[in-house]
C-alpha cells in the first residue's frame, strides 16, 4: 500500500517546489527598484570650484522586516574625492506635504533661482546662477522628498495613508536616512538635519527617533520653526496665539512705516513690544470679560501704537486679531494686502472691504520662478527621466489628509495640543552634546518668532541644555534666503554652526 503513494507524493512535492519558485520569481520580478540619474556638477564658493557627483532619483525604503514600503525620491550631492569623514546634511521642506525644491533652489543646492525680492518676479526665462551661499564646501547634501511629494510613492503593500501623519512621516524619513547612510557608507560621518517650516516640527521627532535607534546627530538646523501647533492656530478660548503673533504684527507695521514716531532700530523696537506683550497685553487678555471699559480703551490705544492698526478696529475685534485679518487690515487704505510667508511683500486687495486676505502675495510672487526653474534644472541638468512626474505637493494626491495624532503627546496623557517640542527636549536631554540652531524671520507670519521663543522657554530644560538651542534672527520672512542680506547671514550662521560641531 505504501508504494502506491510514493510517486504521487514526490510529484506533489515537485509541483509545490516549482510553484513556490515561480511565485518567488514573480515576486522578485515585480519588486520595486530605484532609479537614479548620476551627473557631474560643480559649485564655486569663496572663489573655489568644488566638483560634485550628483545623484537624483529614488531608492527602495524597507521596513523592519526588510519588506519594501516606499520608493523615496532624493537629490544628493557628493564632493568628488572626499572620504566618509566629511559631514552630510539631510534636508527637506515642510507642509506637511511639500517637496524639497524650495530649499534646494533657494539656498542649499549648487544652483539657485534669482527672484525680485520683495516684489513680483516677471515670467520666464528665469535666471539660474551659481549658488555661492551653498554649504557644499562644508558638507555633502541630501534633499529628501517625503512620500507623496517629488518622486516618492508607496511600494509593496503600503498606501499613501501609511505615510501621511506626524509619526508615520517621521518613521519613513528616519528609515530613509538610516538606509541611505548604510547604502552610501556614511554611517560614521558627522550628521546634520535641516528642515523648514513643518520640516522643523518633523526634525524634532526625527532627531529623537534616530537617537533612540543609536544614530546621534551632530546638529539640527530649524528654518522658520514651529513645535507647538497652538502658536499657529486661533482656537476658541486660547489667548496664546494672539499674544505670540503680536510682535510679528508690530515688525510688519514697522517695515511698512505704519508706526507713529517710528524708531530707527527694529530690534530695539521689538524688545519694547515683547515687554508690552508680556507685561500689559497678556494680563489684560487673561481677564477676559472682566477687563473694564476704561482698561479696554487704554489697551486698544497701546495696540494701535505698536501695530499700526486703529484702536477702533482692536475694540471691535475684542482686542484679538487673527493673522488673516491682519493681512487685510494693515494696508487696507492703500488697497493692498500683506504676505503671510513674508509680510514685506504686498499685493492688490481683490476685495477692499473683506475681513481677511484671500491670497498670499509672497507665495504668488516667487512660486512660478521656483517651480519652473527647478523642473528645468531637474530634468535638463540632473537628467532625471522625463517620464517621471515630480509632485510639488502631496496635495495633488487623491485623499490627502494628515493624521495629527502623535505618540509624543500621548505619552504625556493628552492629544489636545500637538507639540513636537516634547521630542526635541527629550533628545537634548538624552544627548547633551547635540545642538540646535533656530533661524527666525521677523516678518514671517506663518511661523512666528515669538511663538518659537515661547515654546523654548517652556520646554523645562535646565540652562546647560537650553543653551544648546541657538537662536538667530533675520529681517525677512519664512524663506529668509530670498532676501539678499539675510541670505548672506544665513550662510554665515549655518556655516559657523557646522564648522564648530565638526572640528
Amino acid at each position: 500500500m505504501t508504494k502506491k503513494f510514493i510517486l504521487p507524493s514526490l510529484l506533489c512535492l515537485f509541483l509545490f517546489a516549482e510553484t513556490t519558485r515561480a511565485q518567488e520569481q514573480s515576486k522578485s520580478d515585480t519588486a520595486p527598484t530605484g532609479e537614479v540619474s548620476t551627473t557631474n556638477q560643480s559649485v564655486k564658493i569663496n572663489g573655489v570650484t568644488i566638483p560634485l557627483t550628483a545623484r537624483a532619483g529614488t531608492i527602495v525604503v524597507r521596513d523592519e522586516n526588510s519588506d519594501p514600503v516606499a520608493l523615496m525620491g532624493f537629490t544628493a550631492y557628493f564632493k568628488d574625492g572626499a572620504n566618509a569623514r566629511r559631514p552630510i546634511l539631510f534636508a527637506y521642506n515642510g507642509g506637511p506635504g511639500s517637496s524639497s525644491f524650495w530649499l534646494h533652489m533657494g539656498v542649499l543646492g549648487p544652483k539657485r533661482i534669482v527672484i525680485n525680492d520683495p516684489g513680483f518676479t516677471p515670467a520666464s526665462p528665469y535666471q539660474l546662477v551659481n549658488n555661492e551661499y551653498s554649504f557644499l564646501d562644508l558638507a555633502d547634501l541630501v534633499m529628501i522628498d517625503p512620500v507623496g511629494t517629488g518622486l516618492s510613492v508607496p511600494a509593496g503593500k503600503a498606501t499613501y495613508q501609511d505615510f501621511w501623519g506626524v509619526d508615520q512621516d517621521a518613521k519613513s524619513i528616519s528609515m530613509f536616512i538610516r538606509q541611505f547612510l548604510t547604502e552610501y557608507g556614511r554611517m560614521n560621518s558627522p550628521k546634520f538635519l535641516l528642515g523648514e517650516s513643518y520640516g522643523t516640527f518633523r526634525n524634532a521627532v526625527v532627531m529623537n527617533r534616530l537617537l533612540n535607534q543609536g544614530i546621534a546627530l551632530n546638529g539640527v538646523i530649524m528654518v522658520s520653526a514651529v513645535f507647538d501647533l497652538r502658536t499657529l492656530l486661533f482656537p476658541p478660548n486660547d489667548d496664546l496665539p494672539y499674544l505670540v503673533h503680536f510682535p510679528t504684527y508690530a515688525a510688519t507695521a514697522w517695515y511698512h512705516k505704519k508706526i507713529n514716531s517710528r524708531p530707527e532700530n527694529l530690534e530695539a523696537f521689538l524688545s519694547e513690544v515683547r515687554q508690552f506683550t508680556e507685561g500689559e497685553y497678556a494680563p489684560a487678555l487673561y481677564k477676559g470679560d472682566r477687563l473694564s471699559l476704561e482698561d479696554r480703551n487704554k489697551l486698544a490705544a497701546r495696540l494701535e501704537r505698536f501695530s499700526g492698526v486703529a484702536a477702533a478696529y482692536w475694540l471691535k475685534a475684542d482686542l484679538r486679531m487673527e493673522a488673516s485679518e491682519f493681512y487685510a487690515e494693515l494696508l487696507r487704505e492703500e488697497g493692498n494686502v500683506v504676505g503671510r510667508l513674508d509680510s514685506r511683500f504686498k499685493g492688490p486687495a481683490q476685495d477692499v472691504i473683506a475681513q481677511t486676505a484671500d491670497y498670499d502675495p509672497q507665495s504668488l510672487a516667487i512660486s512660478p520662478a521656483y517651480i519652473t526653474g527647478f523642473l528645468d534644472y531637474f530634468h535638463n541638468d540632473l537628467k532625471v527621466n522625463r517620464k517621471h512626474q515630480y509632485a510639488l505637493t502631496a496635495g495633488v494626491r487623491k485623499g490627502f489628509k494628515w493624521d495629527w495624532t502623535h505618540e509624543g503627546n500621548l505619552r504625556w496623557g493628552t492629544s489636545a495640543a500637538i507639540h513636537s517640542g516634547i521630542d526635541m527636549a527629550e533628545a537634548l536631554s538624552h544627548d547633551p552634546n547635540m545642538k540646535v540652531l533656530v533661524l527666525n524671520g521677523y516678518y514671517d507670519v506663518a511661523t512666528v518668532f515669538y511663538g518659537v521663543e515661547h515654546t523654548i522657554d517652556h520646554l523645562g530644560l535646565p540652562k546647560r541644555l537650553k543653551d544648546n538651542i541657538i537662536m538667530k534672527y533675520y529681517e525677512a520672512g519664512h524663506m529668509m534666503y530670498t532676501h539678499q542680506p539675510s541670505l548672506e547671514k544665513f550662510r554665515k550662521d549655518v556655516a559657523q554652526f557646522i564648522q564648530e560641531l565638526t572640528r
